[in-house]
């Protein structure tokens, strides 16, 4: 996953969420966060730049406190491809099992990809 720091790069992204809304939503708030001085501490990553399949929003991994608080451990998603959802939750350093988290997203399909995972992985979703 790569993390969008560059102004511009985040108001392109900003400019093709606006597209797809109401199912961009839950990441659309925070990129424009990000873009406009981030001051909840927050960032955006994509899998690939600039013809993404999915984004990814989290607070910053140093701002966490608790690992055991699933509310600050808030991840917010957008995907094209079911298939880089799986990608994602199965073996990438954005999502960790070391800490509780919760996931937000508008998109079938989000909940039966979380279960398939959490199963495989012999753990519990609420």
């Amino acid at each position: 996953m790569q993390i969008l720091r560059c102004p511009a790069q985040l108001q392109l992204l900003e400019e093709t969420l606006r597209k797809s809304l109401p199912t961009t939503l839950p990441v659309l708030g925070t990129v424009m966060t990000v873009a406009r001085g981030n001051p909840a501490s927050h960032e955006v990553l994509v899998d690939s730049w600039p013809h993404f399949h999915i984004v990814l929003t989290r607070l910053r991994p140093e701002e966490h406190r608790d690992p055991r608080d699933y509310y600050t451990n808030q991840l917010a998603v957008f995907y094209r491809d079911k298939g880089a959802l799986q990608a994602l939750l199965e073996g990438t350093e954005a999502v960790t099992r070391a800490r509780a988290f919760q996931i937000l997203g508008m998109q079938d399909g989000l909940d039966e990809a979380v279960q398939e995972v959490a199963s495989a992985r012999g753990l519990k979703v609420e």
